[in-house]
């Protein structure tokens, strides 16, 4: 089974862990002696970690290493690795690892045989080996520190901005018929006959004037309405809008993990960063 580098494997390893990146880890013996560095891991085809590669060069003899995973405990928190029994004299007796090189099966086969107990009773073929043969290499040793995440749920309020209607405002022409009154004046011609005082009476002959075709003439005059029509502005219209705030109240249930503690015998338990939440 090939062995694949973790960046290539998973470019997004670091959001699968949670933002932890073992490459950023430290490698020291339970005796907190400085090993090394992690600076890779290779892991097999299902992902399963198989090797970290150590950088000695600063610690020891300047060359980089397999470490089977089995014999590490990775501890997150205090950014370390640590490996039980690693000594010098297996560093020194370690094939180097170069980042241009195949690892196949017969160089794991050498890597391992510099840590396998001799009491394993393990006998390798290479066309029947698989790592579960050798859980003290590549079992990760849980027991010791065991890391798992406590999850709570949050309401997360976001705001969307939709479209709820639309007012189109226009103006159209309605036709009325209107009425006005206006008073007009005419002029009529009365003609009276009538009886003088003076009738009956002889009128001197020296005053008596006979003339034809003596006309009288009087102007009559009438007046005629005129209609016509004028616009003028019978109201402004201002359109605009406004943002009326509220508040809306929304109830959700949410869940939280929390941590149950159960001891057996006269033991004590410490914990370290508890949340705000509860305290045991």
């Amino acid at each position: 089974m090939p062995l694949h580098k973790l960046e290539h494997f998973d470019p997004n390893y670091r959001e699968t862990f949670g933002g932890d990146d073992v490459k950023a880890l430290v490698l020291y013996t339970e005796g907190g002696d400085r090993v090394g560095s992690v600076v890779d891991v290779l892991v097999d085809d299902h992902g399963h970690f198989r090797y970290l590669v150590i950088d000695t060069s600063s610690d020891f003899l300047g060359k980089k290493i397999l470490l089977p995973i089995g014999l590490s405990r990775i501890d997150y928190p205090a950014k370390r690795v640590y490996v039980d029994g690693l000594s010098r004299h297996q560093v020194e007796g370690l094939v180097e690892y170069r980042e241009d090189m195949v690892v196949d099966r017969d160089y794991e086969e050498n890597v391992r045989s510099v840590f396998r107990s001799p009491n394993s009773g393990v006998t390798y073929d290479r066309n029947t080996y698989n790592y579960e043969t050798e859980p003290a290499l590549y079992g990760l040793k849980n027991q010791d520190n065991q890391t798992f995440k406590l999850y709570e749920e949050r309401l997360i309020a976001s705001k969307q901005r939709i479209k709820t209607g639309e007012v189109t405002v226009g103006k159209h022409i309605e036709t009325d018929t209107a009425s006005v009154t206006i008073p007009i004046q005419k002029e009529r011609v009365i003609i009276e006959r009538v009886v003088p005082t003076e009738a009956g009476k002889t009128v001197d002959s020296s005053e008596l004037k006979f003339q034809e075709g003596e006309v009288a003439r009087i102007e009559v005059y009438e007046e005629t309405p005129e209609i016509h029509k004028e616009a003028f502005v019978r109201e402004e219209v201002r359109v605009k809008k406004v943002v009326e705030r509220d508040t809306v109240e929304a109830q959700e249930t949410i869940r939280r993990e929390e941590l149950d503690v159960e001891t057996e015998g006269n033991l004590q338990v410490q914990e370290h960063g508890t949340t705000t939440h509860e305290a045991i």
